[in-house]
């Protein structure tokens, strides 16, 4: 657990925040201070992985002793040796988080998820370093990490299985947010910006193309308000 924590959070986290600027960033507007921290585009995102991976490994725990023909290690009394069948779902949990990392780094709708990945040697390192050490862990872990070496067939499988989350990252870009009307956003700000409720209504009601687009229509709103104030002067 201390290891998927520290990779997931720490490692991810230090691999995402080096990522370089790029030249798209100029053409969006900039995020106003009461804007959400995660739009509904961020969070079909996060839904949508969350599906995919706890559909995969809930299989892997209830059934993945029968697709791999192993020992099942649920009913294992509490000081057994460690499990082919857990090995399996714990390197199947961290490849997909390895995987998802790609993913997270286009968080609007941006189909190629691996454009300028080799700019940032620091995401590289962390990617490679961690695929190395959980290699170690699963083949020379031991008890420690309550792990047994593994095959290369089911390593083969795990890998694949750990892709999939590429090819799910790209089902769920398909989907356009506008037909998930059901989604809200998160973390806004406190202070309210000076648009009438009637026009944030109308705002809403609209289909949402990303996080972006929203932002500018606002700007929009507040712009004509501008001018009819000075007209009115």
């Amino acid at each position: 657990m201390l290891w998927v924590n520290l990779i997931m959070d720490t490692f991810a986290s230090l691999a995402l925040a080096t990522e370089p600027p790029t030249e798209a960033l100029l053409l969006r507007n900039p995020y106003g201070r009461n804007k959400p921290l995660i739009s509904r585009t961020m969070m079909k995102n996060i839904l949508g992985h969350a599906v995919y991976q706890l559909t995969l490994i809930f299989t892997l725990l209830f059934v993945g002793e029968k697709m791999f023909d192993i020992d099942c290690g649920r009913n294992a009394p509490l000081h057994a040796p460690p499990s082919e069948h857990y090995t399996i779902v714990f390197n199947t949990f961290v490849l997909l988080q390895i995987f998802n990392e790609f993913n997270a780094r286009k968080i609007h709708g941006e189909r190629n998820v691996f454009e300028g990945v080799f700019n940032n040697p620091i995401f590289c390192s962390i990617i490679l370093g961690t695929l190395i050490v959980q290699v170690l862990i699963v083949h020379i872990g031991g008890k420690a990490f309550s792990c047994v070496p593994l095959t290369l067939e089911q390593w083969l499988w795990c890998i694949f299985l750990g892709l999939g989350s590429l090819l799910w990252g790209q089902l769920v870009s398909s989907v356009p947010t506008s037909w998930l009307k059901f989604l809200k956003t998160a973390g806004h700000g406190t202070q309210q910006e000076e648009i009438p409720e009637e026009e944030l209504e109308e705002l809403k009601d609209k289909d949402e193309i990303d996080h972006a687009e929203m932002e500018l229509r606002r700007g929009q709103v507040l712009w004509c308000r501008s001018l009819n104030r000075i007209q009115t002067q």
